[in-house]
């Protein structure tokens, strides 16, 4: 039996692996078990790997410290490739609240730690690594132990201290958000179904969503005009998707002449239908429906990609009389598609046009489900390497003397939400199944959850025995709470953000994996990662710089 208990506390690769099989195992189980019908979900994997190491049960620290980082790595992608969509559309629709909001989070940590230096008189280090760990922010942890060592106060400094005191804190900081999020919950008295069908609602009525109309041509100025003329007169993107003359109905290129009373239907955002009706004239009784005429509707799913490289406009292939695309949705967000528009594998397309241009129009797009269930590897990893390179590129501010860098966290995200937009111009398919995506997501973050917990459970324990441990516990509480409670009280009452919303916006803000994990499952969609990814960038950055500015200022 030597062999097994060495296979545990031997370090080495096959010790690790078991370790961290074991951790991830128990927490996810425990993950299910409910109290008063609540689950901490994948957060036991982090407590799972503070029990182990209390117990003895380390791995090799090169190794904790890789899996970890990777792990972080592979969630924070993997939600950039998920998310980065919706957050282009988010960033035209309200994010300068949001980030306002998001910055109110990291000040008011930043204000309630030095409130907390000048009434307990801790030295600075400790209340950053408080700071750090109340947030859950390991970047902050590391620029603030760089900062003191190129500013050469490691005598002065006790250097184990600051991860001590993160250590402490980490803990309460990954289930103190957690705990606001469902008191949150309680205090809006939250019903999940309706404040899904409430953000479905908000949504349809966003002005820049897409909608249908049919018009009479009455305008005695398009009389024998061609259809194009309108594009001059009306801003913004629409599509004529169905023409109807003297009771037949067809699909219209831009070179069709218009005649009296023709009935157009339009495509087009809510914002221009007021502007269309001016220019064209009144809605028609007459309702252009699929069923009449030779025209039909079908979505198409873009699995081809060919189909993927070149704006609309510029492939003649899309530009015949036969069928038009109307709508893409993409991300769960839909537009309405123009000659700049460039298809991304998996957008699903709206094509209206006769049964032969229906046809050719899935062929050009592929349709093919099949396709989509391998997903490219390479791309994936050259992103990682791209976010790998820009999180470690040093940022010079003026008047601080230390670079800040975004970190591993931060720049892999950046990339993914930018090549998740725009990686088909640069010809990296980034495309992958929601279920692919859920799967990646979910062995970063037990990868990260089960590090941290075997990292910081050894120390943990000791700590506590000791008056200081809980008295460093209590002040990170209040580091915790203090602007999660504020900020979100200003976000419901007088931004009159969603639950969802909330919740994003809170665990971006705190830079938390776990929590976006516990509000994804709670929530039931993707609505919280979106809002995470839009304020994710920006807190990393101000959590780094805060970090290294109290090290800096209040030595």
């Amino acid at each position: 039996m030597n062999w097994l208990i060495e296979l545990f506390t031997n370090h080495g690769i096959a010790q690790t692996v078991v370790v961290y099989g074991c951790v991830i195992a128990i927490g996810v189980l425990l993950g299910k078990v409910k109290l008063f019908n609540v689950s901490l979900g994948i957060t036991w994997v982090l407590f799972a790997g503070i029990a182990a190491s209390h117990f003895g049960f380390t791995v090799d620290k090169q190794l904790e410290h890789f899996l970890k980082e990777f792990g972080l790595i592979l969630f924070v992608y993997s939600i950039g490739l998920q998310v980065g969509p919706g957050f282009f559309a988010s960033m035209k629709k309200q994010a300068l609240g949001i980030n306002l909001l998001a910055a109110c989070v990291v000040f008011l940590g930043v204000g309630t730690t030095i409130a907390l230096f000048y009434i307990t008189g801790n030295n600075i280090g400790i209340m950053t690594g408080l700071l750090s760990g109340a947030v859950t922010n390991t970047p902050g942890l590391g620029a603030a132990q760089q900062a003191v060592l190129d500013m050469g106060l490691e005598k002065q400094v006790n250097m184990s201290s600051i991860g001590l005191a993160y250590a402490i804190t980490y803990p309460f900081g990954v289930i103190g958000i957690i705990i606001v999020l469902l008191f949150f919950k309680r205090l809006f008295k939250v019903d999940l179904e309706r404040e899904q069908a409430k953000l479905r609602r908000l949504q349809q009525m966003d002005p820049s969503n897409p909608v249908a109309i049919n018009l009479q041509v009455t305008n005695e100025m398009l009389i024998n005009k061609p259809l194009k003329v309108l594009a001059s007169i009306v801003q913004g993107h629409y599509v004529v998707s169905r023409m109807c003359r003297d009771g037949e109905i067809f699909s219209p290129t831009p070179d069709t002449v218009l005649a009296k009373n023709d009935v157009l239907l339009f495509v087009a955002p809510k914002r221009s239908i007021a502007q269309l009706k001016l220019v064209v004239g009144a809605e028609s009784e007459l309702v252009l429906q699929r069923e009449r005429g030779t025209l039909s509707s079908r979505r198409i799913v873009v699995t081809n990609k060919t189909a993927t490289y070149k704006p609309l406009g510029r492939i003649r292939a899309y530009n015949q009389p036969d069928f038009n695309i109307t709508r893409i949705s993409r991300a769960g967000i839909e537009f309405i598609a123009n000659a700049n528009t460039m298809l991304n594998l998996g957008d699903q397309v709206t094509v209206v046009g006769s049964d032969a241009g229906i046809r050719r129009a899935t062929d050009l797009m592929g349709n093919s489900l099949k396709r989509l269930k391998h997903p490219e590897l390479g791309p994936i990893f050259i992103g990682i390497v791209l976010g790998v390179i820009l999180g470690s590129i040093p940022i010079f501010i003026p008047g601080v003397p230390v670079p800040v860098k975004i970190g591993l966290a931060g720049g892999p995200l950046i990339v993914a939400i930018l090549l998740s937009h725009f990686g088909n111009r640069l010809y990296l398919i980034n495309y992958t199944t929601h279920s692919a995506n859920l799967m990646l997501r979910e062995i970063g973050i037990v990868l990260f959850l089960a590090s941290v917990g075997l990292g910081s459970g050894e120390n943990f324990a000791e700590i506590l025995k000791s008056g200081t441990g809980w008295y460093w516990m209590g002040l990170g509480v209040f580091i915790t709470l203090i602007p999660l409670l504020t900020v979100g009280l200003l976000a419901r009452y007088v931004f009159r953000l969603s639950y969802f919303e909330i919740c994003g916006l809170l665990s971006g803000a705190s830079t938390d994996p776990p929590a976006l994990a516990f509000a994804i499952q709670t929530a039931g969609s993707d609505v919280p990662s979106v809002t995470y990814a839009t304020v994710y960038p920006l807190t990393m950055i101000l959590r780094i710089i805060t970090a290294e500015m109290l090290v800096m200022f209040f030595y």
